[in-house]
């Protein structure tokens, strides 16, 4: 009888832990399932208000002295006047997962080129950053269209006028991209493309040059890069939500391949780079708090292709451009007269 009474009491016993295992799991995927949700999928994160705090936050960490401020608003100020007679189309591309793509093309006019028969095959693919969309991107669509380039500004996958399910952390983007590439083409055969992207743009960029690419294109300007989506996501989940990247990132990688079917691991710059043999102008604020300017010197180093490097003092996330504009332009317009054949 005792011995029947202990059978029943350790079947009770392995039973509570079974159901008590199975709540604790099953209330962990949830949290996983919630944490990339929050992180990946815009509709989700505005349900959050997560939009509004990762840009009041961004903009928290932001450099906000007077040098930056100025030329900012000097350069919008310069693009919205632009932006009033430059002609534009906007397009859209279909990806193989059945999302549609919006871009924005701004051609450059062969009566634009002062007295000469010539015609530009200079293109510009410009990339945006996370949670952002392509009209962000118009001051540096400013800056090329001066320089002779016809210029395409997309919103990437899951932002902006584009559709999607979840944000790439630039590993959809550089497949989709790749549509973008095939309308330059199409219009120009003789195209002569730049990739240019800021943070996880960037990011997407640098992950094409791992690729097998038409020779058609001859440069990439790197912006804050990360090194890998993987190590962002952890740095991101201690940062918003103080919790630890482990295990929490790689069950994130499991549960991310069956919903949105690519995985952070793949999502690497830095292994990208080691392939590459498209030259690449790699820049960074040293001030920048969201994506350490170590990440882009880690890139620099493991780049196997024709590399600069440039750094700019007192910058923060994405405003290097803004604290020195004259090194950060003229640093992009010689290397890219180098690149381009």
């Amino acid at each position: 009888m005792r011995r029947i009474k202990c059978n029943i009491h350790k079947k009770k016993v392995v039973m509570m832990t079974t159901i008590i295992l199975t709540v604790l799991l099953i209330l962990y995927i949830i949290l996983v399932n919630f944490l990339i949700s929050a992180a990946l999928v815009p509709s989700f994160m505005q349900k959050l208000e997560a939009f509004e705090r990762i840009t009041d936050e961004s903009y928290a960490a932001q450099v906000q002295t007077s040098d930056i401020k100025g030329n900012r608003q000097a350069n919008l100020n310069e693009t919205k006047e632009w932006l009033k007679t430059a002609e534009h189309q906007k397009i859209s591309a279909k990806t193989d997962d059945g999302y549609t793509l919006i871009a924005e093309v701004f051609p450059f006019k062969q009566k634009e080129l002062w007295n000469t028969e010539q015609t530009s095959h200079k293109w510009v693919l410009l990339l945006h950053g996370y949670t952002g969309w392509k009209e962000e991107m118009y001051p540096f669509a400013y800056w090329y269209h001066k320089e002779g380039y016809h210029v395409l500004v997309p919103d990437l996958r899951c932002q902006g006028e584009s559709e999607g399910d979840y944000i790439g952390m630039g590993w959809t983007d550089h497949f989709d991209c790749m549509l973008w590439i095939e309308y330059i083409l199409s219009q120009d055969a003789e195209a002569q493309i730049v990739l240019h992207g800021q943070s996880m743009g960037a990011a997407a960029a640098l992950m094409m040059t791992g690729e097998r690419l038409p020779e058609n294109i001859q440069a990439v300007v790197s912006d804050c890069a990360y090194t890998d989506a993987y190590s962002m996501f952890g740095e991101k989940i201690k940062e918003w939500f103080q919790l630890p990247a482990f295990p929490l990132v790689d069950s994130a990688c499991l549960i991310l391949q069956l919903r949105g079917g690519y995985n952070l691991k793949e999502a690497s710059a830095i292994e990208a780079v080691k392939r590459s043999k498209v030259p690449i102008l790699f820049i960074h604020g040293d001030a920048d708090a969201m994506i350490s300017v170590q990440m882009t010197k880690d890139l620099y180093q493991a780049a196997g292709c024709q590399k600069e490097l440039l750094i700019i003092e007192g910058a923060g996330h994405g405003q290097s451009q803004d604290k020195d504009p004259d090194a950060y332009y003229n640093s992009i317009r010689k290397f890219l007269d180098k690149s381009l054949a």
